[in-house]
C-alpha cells in the first residue's frame, strides 16, 4: 500500500524529531521542514496527501505558506499546529483555506486521528462527489470543486465545497449549524461555529452574481440555500 505523503514545517527540531518519527511508526511518508521558505520549495518539488503547519515560522509565517499552497493545490488538506489559541488567529488561519487546528501542547493521538480523518475525506472524495449542481445560474461540480458562472469560474477549498455540497443537498428546510458542523468537522463546538460563519461569508461572495441564490441566515438556528431551483 502506497504510504500517504505528510509536508510537516516545524521549526522546534525536538517537537520536529519526535512529531515525524511518531507519524513515520504510524505507516506515513513524512517531509520534515525547519521553516516556511523550505516548506514552500518542498511542496512546489513534490507531491503531498496533506499538511501540517505550525503558525510561528522563520522565514515565512504558516499564515503565508499555507496561502502559497492554496494557490497551487485548492483541496489538499492543511492543520495548522500552534501555540496561538486566539479566536482571531484561528479564524484568520481558517481564511487562509486551512482545514483545522491543533494548539499546543497536544496529544500526538489526537493529531494522528485528525489527520486519519482528512486523508479518509480525500481518498473518498470522488467516491462521494454527485456530480454537476444546478445552483440559480451557477453549475457546482462537487467533484472538482469547481463552481461555474458565465462571469466567472473558481475552484473551492475542500471545504468550502463541502459546506456547499451539504446547503444544497438540504435546500427544501433550514440546515441547522450542529448538522453542518458535525458533517464537515465532526464537531460542533463553539469555536467551529465561528469558523463556520466565515466560510459562509465567503461562499455568499462566490454566489452574488446570482441574486435570486440567497443563503439566508436563521438565527441562532441555522441557514438555508434558496435558489430558483429549490
Amino acid at each position: 500500500m502506497t504510504k500517504s505523503k505528510i509536508l510537516f514545517v516545524e521549526d522546534d527540531p525536538s517537537l520536529g524529531f519526535v512529531v515525524k518519527d511518531n507519524l513515520s511508526l504510524k505507516g506515513y511518508d513524512v517531509t520534515l521542514c525547519k521553516d516556511g521558505a523550505e516548506g514552500e520549495v518542498e511542496f512546489s518539488r513534490k507531491s503531498f496527501d496533506l499538511c501540517v503547519l505550525d503558525v510561528m515560522l522563520p522565514k515565512k509565517d504558516g499564515f503565508a505558506l499555507a496561502r502559497s499552497i492554496r494557490e497551487k493545490n485548492s483541496d489538499i488538506p492543511i492543520i495548522f499546529l500552534t501555540a496561538k489559541a486566539m479566536v482571531e488567529d484561528k479564524l484568520e488561519g481558517f481564511g487562509t483555506g486551512a482545514d483545522d487546528y491543533v494548539t499546543k501542547p497536544f496529544s500526538l493521538e489526537e493529531l494522528y486521528c485528525r489527520i486519519e480523518v482528512f486523508l479518509k475525506r480525500s481518498n473518498l472524495s470522488t467516491k462521494g462527489a454527485i456530480g454537476a449542481l444546478p445552483i440559480g445560474e451557477y453549475e457546482f461540480d462537487t467533484a472538482n470543486f469547481t463552481l461555474k458562472h458565465k462571469n466567472d469560474e473558481r475552484v473551492l477549498t475542500s471545504r468550502e465545497a463541502e459546506i456547499l455540497k451539504q446547503l444544497y443537498l438540504h435546500r427544501d428546510r433550514v440546515l441547522k449549524r450542529e448538522e453542518i458542523l458535525l458533517a464537515v468537522w465532526g464537531n460542533d463546538d463553539y469555536f467551529l461555529g465561528r469558523s463556520l460563519d466565515v466560510f459562509i461569508s465567503k461562499i455568499r461572495k462566490y454566489l452574488k452574481e446570482d441574486p435570486n441564490v440567497q443563503i439566508t441566515n436563521f438565527h441562532g438556528v441555522g441557514f438555508k440555500l434558496e435558489t430558483p431551483n429549490s
